[in-house]
């Protein structure tokens, strides 16, 4: 769809793992990228940053690898093991925590600069993903071992883009971000937070689902909370994303609905490529009354992700009518 607007630039709003982000990169795009998470700009820094050749990061990942395992802050927290039956629901096993905890102060002692130091953290990432025993998210753990936690989680060399372009990485809040950017494309994928009213916003915030990443990148041993051991700064009353609010204005319209407005009407870009659910606030009626204030609808493609694939692409409304079946996702090309 984007390759219809004769766009060169894209403006990656909410980055998060910055996989879309690669993705335009690869084509060819100059990619703004923008998370307020530090994770993001983390992977931001690794995928769309790193010049550095292979061989060298290779080194590099080979003596973390090599250190040898020792007791620290993770492991005190979210080490568990088989072995102990008291031991309480915990994301990984102590063999791997305790590698963790060589390595990422390991990190820091090489004096790296940011990007440098970003590819060697996104590869400590993704080997601790590999091994964890958790339900994806990090909000809480399996009560019985995952058979990938067995393993011993070893680095390596992240799937680097070869490309040259003039790549930006920020870290902000979206609407802080928007002045700054100067992008032919807006891709927008807001956090849509969730339909039940009586659920704790963190519950269902980025920074709650993946708090222990925030504190792989910061190594800040942060005051923690709950039985899994969440950030303090993850509570419900911190770090709050406006399009995840579920309360409304007093006109009665969700502030989240209304943020999106905001949104698409602030940025600068000429193209907006919106992603979004069947399962957000936004009813279709709402989400097709904004858009259309804003500028012409170019094109609407919905996604099958039960068959990982564009299902349909339409010129018409007739997306609306459609809107009300659970988890349906929704890609609307708009020009202002």
């Amino acid at each position: 769809m984007a390759g219809r607007t004769g766009a060169q630039s894209v403006f990656d709003a909410f980055a998060g793992t910055t996989r879309v982000g690669q993705a335009f990169a690869k084509l060819g795009f100059r990619v703004v990228s923008n998370d307020p998470a530090v994770s993001s700009r983390t992977f931001g820094h690794c995928y769309l940053k790193n010049r550095r050749p292979r061989k060298y990061i290779e080194e590099l990942v080979g003596h973390l690898n090599s250190l040898s395992p020792t007791d620290g802050w993770f492991t005190e927290r979210y080490g568990g093991s088989p072995s102990d039956p008291k031991c309480p629901k915990r994301p990984w096993q102590v063999h791997n925590t305790r590698k963790l905890d060589a390595i990422r102060p390991e990190i820091d002692r090489l004096g790296l600069d940011e990007t440098g130091r970003s590819v060697l953290l996104t590869s400590l990432i993704l080997a601790l993903d590999a091994v964890d025993s958790t339900i994806g998210h990090q909000a809480a753990y399996l009560k019985n071992w995952s058979a990938r936690s067995y393993r011993t989680m070893e680095l390596r060399v992240p799937e680097l883009i070869d490309n040259d372009g003039e790549h930006e990485v920020l870290c902000e809040d979206v609407f802080e971000a928007l002045p700054k950017v100067r992008a032919d494309l807006a891709y927008f994928d807001p956090p849509y937070g969730s339909n039940n009213e009586k659920m704790p916003p963190s519950r269902v915030r980025y920074a709650a689902y993946y708090h222990i990443w925030t504190t792989v990148v910061l190594n800040d041993s942060p005051e923690i909370f709950g039985k899994a051991n969440r950030r303090i700064d993850t509570r419900d009353h911190c770090s709050a994303s406006v399009f995840e609010d579920f309360r409304r204005t007093p006109s009665g319209e969700f502030i989240a609905v209304d943020a999106i407005r905001r949104l698409i009407d602030e940025v600068g870009s000429r193209y907006v490529l919106l992603s979004y659910s069947s399962g957000g606030r936004a009813t279709a009626e709402q989400l097709n009354a904004i858009l259309g204030n804003a500028g012409k609808m170019i094109a609407t493609a919905e996604f099958d992700y039960r068959r990982n694939v564009m299902s349909v692409m339409r010129w018409t409304n007739a997306w609306v009518r459609e809107s009300d079946a659970p988890n349906r996702e929704f890609l609307f090309l708009l020009e202002k």
